[in-house]
């Protein structure tokens, strides 16, 4: 009788920088990106990753507010707004990642 063995892998790795392809025939957009609660005084139940561009801020969708880090942490999304590049739409009030990549934090110190 054989023996089948199933090698399980994390889905996930706490700390890492969730990167999707940016599409090349879609214009990338530069945002803030932060707790839409704790920094963007939008309305909802918990911490939630948000962008806010163009005057309008949006909770997103396809990556958490815990993907790049403890939230909760000094630099973490709860108390501090990072520059991040997006692609993606609006629906329903969302935006809908296909790209998200936060700018580097020695990028972030030279534009304040």
């Amino acid at each position: 009788m054989k023996k089948h063995v199933l090698l399980m892998f994390p889905l996930f790795t706490l700390g890492q920088q969730i990167e999707l392809l940016p599409n090349p025939d879609i214009k990338i957009i530069k945002a803030e990106a932060s707790c839409g609660i704790c920094i963007f005084d939008m309305e909802g139940k918990s911490c939630e990753l948000a962008v806010r561009f163009k005057g309008e801020s949006f909770y997103i969708e396809g990556a958490g507010i815990d993907d790049f880090g403890d939230a909760h942490a000094e630099e973490g999304f709860c108390n501090a707004t990072r520059s991040a590049d997006i692609q993606g739409e609006v629906i329903d009030k969302r935006f809908v990642l296909t790209y998200f990549k936060l700018k580097a934090e020695k990028d972030q110190a030279a534009r304040q």
